[in-house]
């Protein structure tokens, strides 16, 4: 059941990549982009969790934003971050530690 609704919520992310983004243009202020974030989401972690990273991170995404690389947890766009050195040193781990003191800067 859950599979299901990931690929219809999945089916509505790519349908507005296709209808709507292209008219907005390049806006979101992070790597991967806010729309394919929650797809990757939404097939890692399924509707419930991937929704709510999803959610999450279009809540963060605005014009005040810093923005930056800011992949999946435990997806495949986190795994291309920690391959890649240049990547990686301008991806800021979010760890669930918040008391480290790079924690100001997330």
């Amino acid at each position: 059941m859950s599979r299901g609704l990931a690929g219809v919520l999945i089916g509505l992310v790519r349908l507005y990549q296709l209808t709507i983004s292209p008219l907005l243009g390049p806006r979101c202020r992070y790597w991967p982009s806010c729309s394919h974030y929650t797809a990757e989401a939404l097939r890692v972690h399924g509707p419930l969790r991937g929704g709510w990273l999803g959610a999450k991170r279009i809540l963060r995404c605005h014009p005040g934003a810093d923005g930056g690389i800011d992949p999946v947890p435990g997806g495949p766009s986190e795994r291309l971050c920690r391959e890649d050195p240049e990547l990686d040193e301008h991806y800021h781990h979010r760890d669930p530690d918040t008391s480290s003191p790079d924690a100001s800067s997330r």
